[in-house]
């Protein structure tokens, strides 16, 4: 019997197509009222609560963020900012863009040593690397428009987060015994004091309270965002930038609004994409991407083969050399949207793809386009009862942001100065090399690869995706759509499924290593430069399928889903 069974997994191995990996046995989170996916567990226990009580995807929105700020503190956040897709049941869609943006003072050179020339690290840790933060404007905005509970009622599960403390979990604690988070925490007193309990940082199942951080929502909580903007925390914050030579002021912040743009549309194969616009780099990317693999039957070789991965890298390829030269800030740079999905174009983009031969970078530039017309992170995806969808990725940039807490406030801030070209045709802490489309102005806002995306079938809301991980986003966003839409897997199987990236430059592809060695050595032979990568990003995904809401958690990382 034992011989028998050995000859029958020796001919399934056999007869399963090459380089295909064996899916993930885990199942989807069901339930048919509402739908929770974030990164950690108590920030989406507090998103179901909101749905439980009444309120809807929005208000369930604007307590995850907040929950998010409090209890994953590297990426979640009330220092930094993001973005918001929400498409109401009524077949109605909007984009919040809470992005965090240039102060007064930047200017485009403002991080290049005139000694050297060169860029400095001041983009990257410290003072000076923070944009003015946009997440609680951002939530206020979603919340005056589209929201039902009170706000104080949504604020108030952050701030007993923050009082009465939580415990750390273990991926947690590994993230703050890092070298790299204690050498960035470390040198600013108030972080190492919080955060690295002066040296001694906390250690799975001790529990973590943040007084100073409770008292500042709890005037966010009684105040709204004036507070934020006007009030107190302002006041303690543009002094806190003063003293330490950062260049946020209070008038920053007094001028800071979050904007409401209108999200960018499209279709694949007959379902219809609702995405992200610019100052987002994705949506354009994911509807281009996609619009070069129509037509090749690239999905015929089977999700995972060597055929299938390599039409999926170059067409990331072409569409990372075009983000390097077309996209920007739309409020300061004429973004050729049109030009880019002009269906002549992605054809012409699509036909330089060789279907043996991967090709070399070098060789690829930003296409040719016809004239003008008259990018730390965390996401988390909602579904209520009534059918209102929100799709959120927000982030600090870099993991636990530019290292610095304001002294009295608890929050960490951003280093998104960073995604703007600090020095440009030179690549950024990403390794993405960017031009002047996106260099540095006073008021502007950086580039983003965040991409909330949300996916209709038959007019009617089927799928919301989204995920953090730098410029590995869109990609990520990507493949799990076609995993779906192509090779019909459920959402957990295609939230589960390895990854690949490429970004153009540097001209490497990343590969995770449980894409099958006989994949990888396919690729090699194609002429692919292949980095194995452990993991690439954190997928948080809903799926509506039929009557029931099909939730998946990535299991490269913490996350969870819930519903009721």
């Amino acid at each position: 019997m034992r011989r028998l069974l050995s000859i029958l997994l020796a001919l399934a191995t056999a007869l399963s197509p090459v380089g295909t990996p064996v899916l993930s046995a885990r199942q989807p989170v069901h339930a048919k009222h509402g739908m929770v996916v974030s990164r950690e567990t108590h920030a989406t226990d507090a998103g179901v609560a909101v749905l439980e009580s009444g309120g809807n995807a929005i208000d369930a929105a604007v307590t995850v963020a907040l929950a998010l700020g409090v209890t994953h503190p590297a990426a979640g956040n009330i220092g930094g900012g993001g973005f918001m897709l929400i498409r109401l049941a009524n077949g109605t869609s909007t984009f919040i863009d809470f992005r965090e943006r240039a102060p007064a003072s930047a200017s485009r050179n403002m991080y290049i040593d005139p000694a050297t020339g060169k860029a400095t690290n001041e983009s990257v840790v410290g003072y000076r690397a923070s944009g003015i933060p946009g997440t609680v404007r951002g939530m206020e905005l979603a919340h005056s428009k589209y929201g039902k509970k009170p706000w104080k009622e949504l604020v108030e599960p952050a701030v007993k987060l923050a009082a009465e403390g939580f415990p750390v979990s273990y991926g947690y604690a590994q993230s703050l015994q890092g070298k790299g988070t204690m050498d960035r925490l470390s040198k600013f007193p108030e972080s190492k004091r919080i955060f690295l309990r002066d040296g001694k940082p906390y250690e799975m199942g001790e529990i973590f309270k943040q007084p100073d951080l409770a008292r500042t929502l709890a005037r966010i909580r009684d105040n709204g965002a004036k507070d934020f903007y006007e009030g107190e925390t302002a006041r303690l914050f543009a002094a806190d930038m003063a003293a330490h030579g950062g260049d946020i002021t209070l008038d920053d912040l007094r001028g800071y609004k979050a904007i409401e743009r209108k999200p960018v549309e499209g279709s694949y194969k007959g379902y219809g994409v609702i995405t992200s616009p610019p100052p987002s780099s994705g949506g354009i990317g994911i509807l281009q991407m996609m619009g070069m693999l129509e037509g090749t039957n690239y999905e015929k070789a089977g999700a995972g083969s060597a055929t299938a991965l390599h039409y999926e890298a170059e067409v990331m390829r072409r569409y990372f050399a075009d983000r390097s030269e077309y996209l920007g800030d739309p409020d300061f740079f004429k973004v050729p949207m049109t030009a880019l999905l002009n269906p002549k174009y992605i054809a012409s983009r699509r036909e330089s793809i060789d279907p043996a031969k991967a090709t070399p970078s070098e060789s690829l530039r930003p296409g040719v386009l016809a004239p003008y017309e008259s990018n730390e992170t965390t996401h988390y995806s909602i579904v209520d009862s009534e059918g209102n969808a929100v799709s959120v990725t927000y982030t600090l940039n870099a993991f636990f942001g530019s290292g610095v807490t304001p002294t009295g406030l608890g929050f960490l801030l951003n280093d998104e100065m960073d995604d703007f070209a600090a020095d440009p045709g030179h690549p950024n802490m990403f390794g993405l090399l960017q031009g002047e489309s996106n260099a540095i102005a006073p008021h502007k806002t950086p580039l983003s690869s965040m991409s909330p995306t949300i996916i209709t079938k038959d007019g009617k809301l089927y799928l919301v995706v989204g995920a953090p991980g730098g410029p590995t986003i869109i990609n990520q966003v990507f493949e799990t759509i076609l995993n779906v839409l192509d090779f019909g897997m459920n959402m957990q199987q295609a939230v589960d499924q390895p990854r690949i990236h490429h970004q153009w430059m540097p001209d490497s592809l990343s590969v995770e290593s449980t894409v099958s060695p006989d994949t990888i050595e396919l690729l090699k032979q194609k002429g692919h430069v292949v980095r194995l990568t452990n993991s690439i990003g954190d997928i948080a995904a809903i799926r509506l399928d039929g009557q029931w809401l099909e939730g998946a958690a990535d299991g490269r990382t913490e996350a969870t889903a819930k519903g009721y």
